[in-house]
């Protein structure tokens, strides 16, 4: 078998290649594309721009000297490159997308329209407070509904995702901490937590101490009380945890931390699975980051955009960071100075320049409002009930490390069901693209070998995880039956075949350059 340039097949007859090599290198409708700068060329334009003289001290002699050499193209033919790019990508609109909340979920696109108001979607963050009032007190109400819903009397706003909503924690932990005189430097982390935890309070300057797990998943409670002592900070605590199970003793861990002196950080990442359910306050949680764009809406694949608002307990909520959104007789006010601070306040710093992430705070308050609290609780219980759903259709075909009770949002399995039959997980990952569905999160939690983490969220129907089930009971099924032609080299169908990964990490190829053509021999 051959292949072209772009990794594609040019011969049929084998699974690898059972398809008419085109002269034209596209399949159907499926087009070849090539690099924007391999089809440019220089001199042309998408515009007719006229012919202007100008002095040569016109840019104080800064005018270029060489081509820019930038790829010179109509508007056609623009258009038609990122078409057709757009239709070589997964997305949550063309099918099913097993990441789930943590990359990509279905939101409303009415959050999409009412983000783009006028007076939202051009806000500019220097503009003066008295023609913000109206995003200012959009801001206010999405601050009730989180305190609300997770029964915390404080939030923070500025935090623009995750992990830098983790550090605003532990800066109010740090901040608390000192102003209690005490010098506190361990934080006991969890190896089922998510692994920016521990990343996180290293770069507070904290000293990370690992708390191991049990055979069911969850934290071992005898460790983490041995490691309790005047020198704990905090607890990170990630809950539903990253094995997609609850932790049953968080009260206990909770009270256990408390009277140590130390305080309770919890990791909010997945808060899709409980929220409207379970108010992390009643749990005794001191500070939580909420990822609006995994739980409340915004498309969140490709790695951005984010907002990760901290909710503080009442232990903490003074050392909140500035700005601070006050509400009086003069209306919103941020209050971005420390020498303006209410009474007891004591903000550790500031977490960024500006207040937060508006377009986020826009999708999210209107998801809420849509939804009610009833809605988003309903949302918590479909996205648990379809995560279920998987596990107890699969489990007797594929090896489900803690399938003996009921899951939360996430389903997960590991490799062991492949022991013997020559596939890996990687095969196994790599055929689902052959059957039309992305990759489900591979190789993490690192607790699992192998691991396989499924999340359907709340927005699938029940004919959709039909359809998916059945896809992967027979991928399953096949390869306890050795039937490995699918899984070798997968995938055989997408625009690429599978790339060195190794390779591709260790020597990333990030820019592209002009090759030059050989010198003809005189």
């Amino acid at each position: 078998m051959t292949m072209n340039a772009q990794g594609r097949p040019t011969a049929p007859g084998t699974i690898e290649s059972n398809e008419l090599a085109t002269i034209s290198g596209d399949r159907g409708l499926d087009h070849e594309e090539a690099l924007i700068f391999e089809i440019g060329r220089d001199g042309h334009c998408g515009v007719d721009l006229p012919t202007v003289q100008i002095s040569e001290n016109r840019l104080a002699g800064m005018r270029r000297k060489a081509p820019i050499g930038l790829p010179g193209l109509s508007e056609p033919e623009v258009v038609r490159h990122y078409v057709r790019l757009s239709r070589m990508n997964y997305a949550i609109d063309s099918g099913l997308y097993p990441l789930g909340s943590c990359t990509m979920k279905h939101n409303p696109r009415l959050n999409e329209k009412v983000a783009r108001f006028p007076g939202f979607g051009d806000l500019h963050p220097l503009a003066p407070q008295s023609t913000t009032q109206g995003a200012l007190e959009l801001i206010s109400e999405l601050m009730k509904w989180l305190t609300t819903l997770t029964g915390m009397p404080a939030v923070a706003m500025s935090p623009k995702a995750g992990a830098h909503g983790e550090l605003c924690g532990l800066l109010a932990i740090r901040a608390a901490i000192q102003a209690r005189g005490e010098k506190r430097n361990r934080i006991l982390v969890p190896e089922s937590a998510h692994g920016t935890n521990p990343a996180t309070a290293a770069f507070a300057g904290f000293v990370i101490d690992e708390v191991k797990g049990t055979a069911d998943g969850r934290v071992d409670m005898v460790e983490l009380e041995g490691k309790l002592g005047p020198d704990v900070a905090a607890i990170m605590l990630t809950n539903p945890n990253t094995c997609g199970l609850f932790e049953r003793d968080i009260r206990h861990m909770a009270d256990a931390t408390h009277k140590a002196g130390a305080y309770f950080y919890c990791d909010g990442a997945n808060f899709n699975a409980i929220a409207g359910r379970v108010r992390p306050g009643d749990l005794g949680i001191d500070a939580m980051h909420i990822n609006l764009h995994k739980t409340f809406s915004t498309p969140h694949g490709g790695g951005g955009p984010g907002a990760g608002p901290v909710v503080l307990s009442a232990a903490l909520a003074p050392f909140a960071p500035l700005p601070l959104l006050v509400h009086d007789d003069k209306g919103f006010r941020l209050i971005e100075d420390r020498e303006a601070v209410p009474d007891g306040a004591q903000p550790f710093g500031r977490m960024c320049a500006f207040h937060g992430q508006m377009g986020m705070f826009t999708r999210a308050l209107s998801y809420m409002l849509s939804h009610g609290r009833d809605g988003v609780r309903q949302a918590s219980e479909d996205a648990v009930l379809s995560a279920n759903y998987i596990l107890a259709s699969l489990k007797d075909v594929m090896s489900a490390p803690f399938g003996d009770g009921p899951c939360m949002h996430e389903a997960l399995f590991d490799d062991h069901f492949l022991d013997g039959t020559g596939v890996t997980t990687l095969d196994f990952a790599k055929a689902m693209i052959d059957e039309g569905y992305h990759p489900m999160t591979m190789y993490f939690p690192l607790v699992v070998h192998g691991a396989m983490l499924i999340e359907p969220t709340e927005s699938e129907s029940k004919d959709s995880l039909d359809r998916y089930i059945h896809v992967l009971r027979t991928m399953a099924l096949e390869a306890k039956e050795k039937k490995t032609e699918r899984f070798t080299g997968a995938p055989h169908l997408a625009p690429r075949r599978r790339l060195d990964e190794t390779a591709a990490a260790r020597k990333p190829i990030l820019r592209w350059r002009k090759k030059e053509l050989p010198q003809a021999a005189e």
